[in-house]
Protein backbone atom coordinates (compact mmCIF):
# COMPACT_ATOMS: atom_id res chain seq x y z
CA UNK A 1 0.00 0.00 0.00
CA UNK A 2 1.04 3.47 -0.40
CA UNK A 3 2.66 5.02 2.44
CA UNK A 4 0.95 8.41 2.10
CA UNK A 5 -2.80 6.29 1.85
CA UNK A 6 -1.31 3.83 5.03
CA UNK A 7 -1.24 6.98 6.86
CA UNK A 8 -4.60 8.41 6.16
CA UNK A 9 -6.08 5.51 7.03
CA UNK A 10 -4.08 5.67 10.42
CA UNK A 11 -6.13 8.99 10.99
CA UNK A 12 -3.02 10.63 10.55
CA UNK A 13 -4.74 13.30 8.11
CA UNK A 14 -5.97 13.57 4.77
CA UNK A 15 -4.37 12.41 2.09
CA UNK A 16 -2.82 15.76 0.76
CA UNK A 17 -1.75 16.77 4.77
CA UNK A 18 0.25 13.25 4.82
CA UNK A 19 1.71 13.72 1.63
CA UNK A 20 3.10 16.88 3.27
CA UNK A 21 4.24 15.83 6.09
CA UNK A 22 6.11 12.88 4.42
CA UNK A 23 7.56 15.47 1.86
CA UNK A 24 8.73 17.56 5.15
CA UNK A 25 10.87 14.41 6.12
CA UNK A 26 8.98 13.99 9.35
CA UNK A 27 8.38 9.97 8.36
CA UNK A 28 10.55 6.96 8.58
CA UNK A 29 9.89 3.43 7.38
CA UNK A 30 12.05 1.10 8.48
CA UNK A 31 13.99 3.13 10.56
CA UNK A 32 15.05 5.68 7.61
CA UNK A 33 13.12 8.68 6.76
CA UNK A 34 11.07 8.77 3.30
CA UNK A 35 10.20 11.79 1.44
CA UNK A 36 8.19 10.51 -1.69
CA UNK A 37 4.15 9.34 -0.66
CA UNK A 38 3.66 7.03 -2.92
CA UNK A 39 6.34 4.24 -1.64
CA UNK A 40 5.21 1.20 -1.44
CA UNK A 41 4.69 -0.49 1.92
CA UNK A 42 4.50 -3.98 3.73
CA UNK A 43 2.09 -5.15 6.57
CA UNK A 44 5.53 -5.71 8.24
CA UNK A 45 7.14 -2.05 8.06
CA UNK A 46 7.72 -0.36 10.73
CA UNK A 47 6.41 3.46 10.29
CA UNK A 48 7.17 6.44 12.60
CA UNK A 49 6.30 9.85 12.19
CA UNK A 50 7.93 12.76 14.50
CA UNK A 51 10.07 9.62 16.13
CA UNK A 52 6.79 8.25 17.53
CA UNK A 53 6.47 4.28 16.53
CA UNK A 54 2.74 3.73 14.68
CA UNK A 55 0.90 1.23 15.55
CA UNK A 56 -0.01 0.02 12.29
CA UNK A 57 -2.73 -2.59 13.22
CA UNK A 58 -5.71 -2.86 11.03
CA UNK A 59 -7.79 -5.65 12.90
CA UNK A 60 -9.00 -3.29 16.57
CA UNK A 61 -11.00 -4.94 18.92
CA UNK A 62 -12.47 -2.06 21.78
CA UNK A 63 -14.55 -2.73 24.93
CA UNK A 64 -16.21 0.35 25.93
CA UNK A 65 -18.12 0.61 29.05
CA UNK A 66 -21.16 3.11 27.51
CA UNK A 67 -22.69 5.47 29.97
CA UNK A 68 -26.43 6.64 29.56
CA UNK A 69 -27.61 9.40 26.86
CA UNK A 70 -25.32 7.88 23.86
CA UNK A 71 -26.71 6.29 20.85
CA UNK A 72 -24.66 3.23 19.58
CA UNK A 73 -24.56 4.46 16.05
CA UNK A 74 -21.81 5.02 13.73
CA UNK A 75 -22.48 8.83 13.32
CA UNK A 76 -25.47 11.07 13.86
CA UNK A 77 -26.00 14.82 13.01
CA UNK A 78 -27.95 16.10 15.96
CA UNK A 79 -26.72 13.11 19.00
CA UNK A 80 -23.46 12.21 19.98
CA UNK A 81 -22.92 8.21 19.21
CA UNK A 82 -20.72 5.67 20.87
CA UNK A 83 -17.58 6.53 18.08
CA UNK A 84 -17.16 9.93 19.64
CA UNK A 85 -16.03 8.45 22.67
CA UNK A 86 -13.21 6.71 20.87
CA UNK A 87 -10.07 8.09 19.31
CA UNK A 88 -10.68 8.89 15.38
CA UNK A 89 -8.33 6.41 14.35
CA UNK A 90 -10.87 3.81 15.51
CA UNK A 91 -13.57 5.21 12.89
CA UNK A 92 -11.23 5.68 9.94
CA UNK A 93 -10.35 1.60 10.55
CA UNK A 94 -14.07 0.76 10.22
CA UNK A 95 -13.82 -0.30 13.85
CA UNK A 96 -17.61 -0.63 14.78
CA UNK A 97 -19.88 -1.33 17.48
CA UNK A 98 -20.71 -5.16 17.92
CA UNK A 99 -24.51 -4.82 17.42
CA UNK A 100 -26.31 -2.06 19.78
CA UNK A 101 -27.45 -0.65 23.40
CA UNK A 102 -30.52 1.37 23.53
CA UNK A 103 -29.46 5.20 24.52
CA UNK A 104 -30.57 4.52 27.82
CA UNK A 105 -28.71 1.12 28.44
CA UNK A 106 -24.83 1.44 30.18
CA UNK A 107 -22.52 -0.86 30.10
CA UNK A 108 -20.43 -3.20 27.90
CA UNK A 109 -20.28 -2.30 24.32
CA UNK A 110 -17.62 -4.39 21.83
CA UNK A 111 -15.83 -3.16 18.82
CA UNK A 112 -14.41 -4.51 16.15
CA UNK A 113 -13.02 -3.78 13.10
CA UNK A 114 -12.88 -7.54 11.68
CA UNK A 115 -16.37 -8.03 10.22
CA UNK A 116 -16.72 -11.41 10.14
CA UNK A 117 -15.87 -11.58 13.34
CA UNK A 118 -18.72 -9.05 14.07
CA UNK A 119 -21.16 -10.89 12.19
CA UNK A 120 -21.03 -14.42 14.12
CA UNK A 121 -20.86 -12.74 17.23
CA UNK A 122 -24.33 -11.17 15.95
CA UNK A 123 -25.87 -14.19 14.32
CA UNK A 124 -28.78 -15.79 15.91
CA UNK A 125 -27.36 -19.18 15.06
CA UNK A 126 -24.49 -18.56 17.65
CA UNK A 127 -26.21 -17.97 20.72
CA UNK A 128 -23.71 -15.82 22.43
CA UNK A 129 -25.10 -14.78 25.74
CA UNK A 130 -25.60 -11.71 26.82
CA UNK A 131 -26.40 -10.85 30.93
CA UNK A 132 -27.76 -7.58 31.75
CA UNK A 133 -28.87 -6.04 35.15
CA UNK A 134 -31.97 -4.56 35.35
CA UNK A 135 -33.34 -2.77 38.22
CA UNK A 136 -38.05 -2.17 37.65
CA UNK A 137 -40.71 -0.61 38.86
CA UNK A 138 -42.00 -3.46 40.95
CA UNK A 139 -40.86 -6.40 43.26
CA UNK A 140 -39.65 -9.14 41.30
CA UNK A 141 -40.89 -12.95 42.16
CA UNK A 142 -39.74 -16.49 41.60
CA UNK A 143 -43.16 -16.76 39.14
CA UNK A 144 -41.00 -14.27 36.80
CA UNK A 145 -37.84 -16.30 36.95
CA UNK A 146 -39.97 -19.25 36.17
CA UNK A 147 -41.71 -17.46 33.33
CA UNK A 148 -38.46 -16.24 32.28
CA UNK A 149 -36.93 -19.98 31.84
CA UNK A 150 -39.97 -20.57 29.76
CA UNK A 151 -39.48 -18.55 27.13
CA UNK A 152 -42.19 -15.19 26.46
CA UNK A 153 -44.44 -14.94 24.02
CA UNK A 154 -43.38 -11.02 22.97
CA UNK A 155 -46.50 -10.93 20.47
CA UNK A 156 -44.12 -10.80 17.19
CA UNK A 157 -41.39 -13.20 18.19
CA UNK A 158 -41.00 -16.14 21.62
CA UNK A 159 -37.90 -14.94 23.03
CA UNK A 160 -36.49 -18.08 24.00
CA UNK A 161 -36.01 -19.74 27.57
CA UNK A 162 -33.52 -17.16 29.64
CA UNK A 163 -32.50 -16.58 33.09
CA UNK A 164 -33.48 -14.76 35.64
CA UNK A 165 -31.45 -14.31 38.94
CA UNK A 166 -32.86 -12.24 41.41
CA UNK A 167 -30.74 -9.95 43.00
CA UNK A 168 -32.82 -7.58 45.42
CA UNK A 169 -36.73 -6.53 45.29
CA UNK A 170 -36.43 -5.08 42.76
CA UNK A 171 -32.87 -5.51 40.66
CA UNK A 172 -32.32 -8.64 38.72
CA UNK A 173 -29.31 -10.09 36.25
CA UNK A 174 -31.09 -11.62 33.56
CA UNK A 175 -28.66 -13.38 30.38
CA UNK A 176 -30.52 -13.68 27.33
CA UNK A 177 -28.85 -16.26 24.27
CA UNK A 178 -30.52 -13.83 21.43
CA UNK A 179 -30.62 -9.99 20.74
CA UNK A 180 -33.97 -8.97 19.52
CA UNK A 181 -34.88 -4.92 19.33
CA UNK A 182 -35.80 -4.45 23.13
CA UNK A 183 -35.67 -7.70 24.04
CA UNK A 184 -34.91 -7.64 27.69
CA UNK A 185 -37.35 -4.54 28.18
CA UNK A 186 -40.05 -5.87 26.43
CA UNK A 187 -39.41 -9.24 28.47
CA UNK A 188 -40.35 -7.23 31.83
CA UNK A 189 -43.35 -5.75 30.70
CA UNK A 190 -44.64 -9.25 29.93
CA UNK A 191 -44.69 -9.85 33.13
CA UNK A 192 -45.77 -6.76 34.53
CA UNK A 193 -42.66 -4.74 35.29
CA UNK A 194 -41.29 -1.75 33.78
CA UNK A 195 -37.12 -0.99 33.33
CA UNK A 196 -35.69 1.68 35.01
CA UNK A 197 -32.08 0.93 34.70
CA UNK A 198 -30.73 -1.50 32.47
CA UNK A 199 -26.39 -2.54 31.90
CA UNK A 200 -25.09 -4.76 30.41
CA UNK A 201 -22.51 -7.22 32.36
CA UNK A 202 -20.91 -9.43 29.60
CA UNK A 203 -21.15 -9.96 26.00
CA UNK A 204 -20.19 -13.33 25.12
CA UNK A 205 -16.98 -14.78 26.98
CA UNK A 206 -16.23 -10.93 27.87
CA UNK A 207 -16.72 -9.32 31.23
CA UNK A 208 -17.30 -5.26 31.82
CA UNK A 209 -13.81 -4.81 34.16
CA UNK A 210 -15.05 -3.55 37.37
CA UNK A 211 -11.94 -0.65 37.16
CA UNK A 212 -13.51 0.35 33.66
CA UNK A 213 -15.31 3.86 34.50
CA UNK A 214 -18.72 4.87 32.53
CA UNK A 215 -17.48 6.37 29.30
CA UNK A 216 -13.87 5.07 29.51
CA UNK A 217 -12.30 2.49 26.87
CA UNK A 218 -9.55 -0.10 26.33
CA UNK A 219 -8.54 -2.46 23.92
CA UNK A 220 -9.00 -6.22 24.68
CA UNK A 221 -6.59 -8.46 26.05
CA UNK A 222 -4.68 -11.01 23.77
CA UNK A 223 -6.48 -13.30 26.32
CA UNK A 224 -9.86 -11.81 25.27
CA UNK A 225 -9.19 -11.57 21.79
CA UNK A 226 -8.48 -15.00 21.44
CA UNK A 227 -11.54 -16.16 23.66
CA UNK A 228 -13.63 -14.60 20.88
CA UNK A 229 -12.44 -16.36 17.85
CA UNK A 230 -12.68 -19.18 20.04
CA UNK A 231 -16.87 -18.56 20.72
CA UNK A 232 -17.37 -17.96 17.10
CA UNK A 233 -14.86 -20.77 15.48
CA UNK A 234 -12.80 -18.29 13.48
CA UNK A 235 -8.88 -18.40 13.22
CA UNK A 236 -7.31 -14.95 13.89
CA UNK A 237 -6.37 -13.06 10.92
CA UNK A 238 -2.53 -12.43 11.01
Amino acid sequence: MRLDRRLSELAFGTRKEVQAMIRQGLVMVNGQTVRDPGQHTEDADSLAVRGVPVDTRRIRHVLLNKPAGILTAARDRKQPTVMDLLPQVYSTLACMPVGRLDKDTTGLLLFTSDGELNHRLLSPQRHVDKTYRATVDADLTQEDTVRFSEGLDLGDFVAESAELVLEGPRTGRVTIHEGKFHQVKRMFEAVGKQVLELDRLSFGPLTLPGDLPRGAWRELTRKEIESLYRQVGMEEPV
